[in-house]
């Protein structure tokens, strides 16, 4: 089930509390622009620091705004296992179509601790899985035996979020897992070298501002377009860099405030707000690329 383009939700907050006509207006943002799903609650939606009942919520919204006009992969990562279980048990009870679980942080697990936390929660729930591998956030990487150890043994492990690795890994990946077994960019100046050798997709944090270029990149490359693809990879290559000047979702939270999509780039501490260079930096990339709403530009 997982191919194409996926949005890593922002989390709207104001004066501390979730900004749910924010939330709305994204959504449907992402709708319009034809993304194929949404993942609400993962890195980019301050997964760490938003509350049990406030994950519950965003996952709850996300279901109901989607109406099963896009896919909901709803983020159920955490470094316990047990709360990860917790988690996925009540996405799947909300009505999430799948699954994002990223590789437990601080804990520094082995490769047979990832596998047994895996395979525990894949085994707690019926909905498909997608492994979150981001090495720079958690410290350890999925490894690729231990992917092809999982997607053996539990049927529900269908695909991988590849987010600082490189186009030799997903080679190596590719090599391992079924053909079926769906490898994602994590990171969107790596979508087009991950789809040129076998990623089937992206989930974008870019997208929550560009959905439909995201969205016509990989469309493009998956149907024997690479030029086109190429275009678009190119014309929004800076962007895709500059989104990651500081700690995400800083940096996309201000430009869709700047671009009216979200009321506030408010972000749950230890995060704060863009820096006065960065931000002067990525107003005038947005000019340039004509982003800008006539009234902010």
């Amino acid at each position: 089930m997982f191919s194409g383009s996926y949005t890593a939700l922002v989390s709207p907050f104001q004066r501390d509390a979730l900004d749910d006509a924010s939330y709305v207006r994204l959504i449907e943002h992402q709708i319009r622009g034809g993304i194929t799903g949404i993942v609400p609650v993962g890195t980019t939606g301050e997964s760490p620091t938003v509350t049990h009942e406030e994950h519950l919520t965003l996952v709850r919204r996300a279901v109901e705004i989607a109406r099963g006009r896009c896919q909901v992969v709803a983020g159920a990562g955490s470094n316990s296992t047990r709360k990860s279980i917790e988690l996925a048990q009540a996405c799947e009870k909300l009505g999430a179509d799948a699954l994002l679980l990223v590789a437990p942080y601080y804990n520094k697990p082995t490769q047979e601790g990832l596998y047994r936390h895996f395979r525990a929660v894949a085994e707690s729930t019926c909905l498909p899985i997608m492994l979150y591998s981001v090495p720079s956030r958690t410290v350890v990487e999925i490894g690729v035996e231990t992917v092809r150890r999982l997607a053996a043994d539990c049927p529900n492990v269908r695909s991988i979020k590849e987010a600082g690795g490189t186009p030799e890994r997903v080679s190596a990946l590719r090599q391992q897992l079924p053909p079926d077994f769906a490898i994602l960019s994590g990171d969107d100046s790596l979508t087009l070298p991950f789809l040129a050798v076998g990623a089937v997709g992206v989930v974008s944090v870019a997208s929550n501002l560009l959905p439909a270029e995201v969205t016509a990149l990989v469309k493009h490359f998956l149907a024997g377009r690479p030029a086109d693809s190429l275009a678009l990879h190119e014309r929004y290559y800076q962007f895709f860099k500059d989104i990651f000047a500081e700690p995400n979702p800083v940096p996309i939270k201000q430009a869709l405030v700047w671009c009216g999509i979200i009321e506030s780039p408010e972000v749950r501490g230890p995060l704060c707000p863009l820096a006065e260079g960065t931000s002067a930096q990525l107003r005038a990339l947005l000019q340039r690329l004509a982003l800008l709403p006539a009234e902010a530009a």
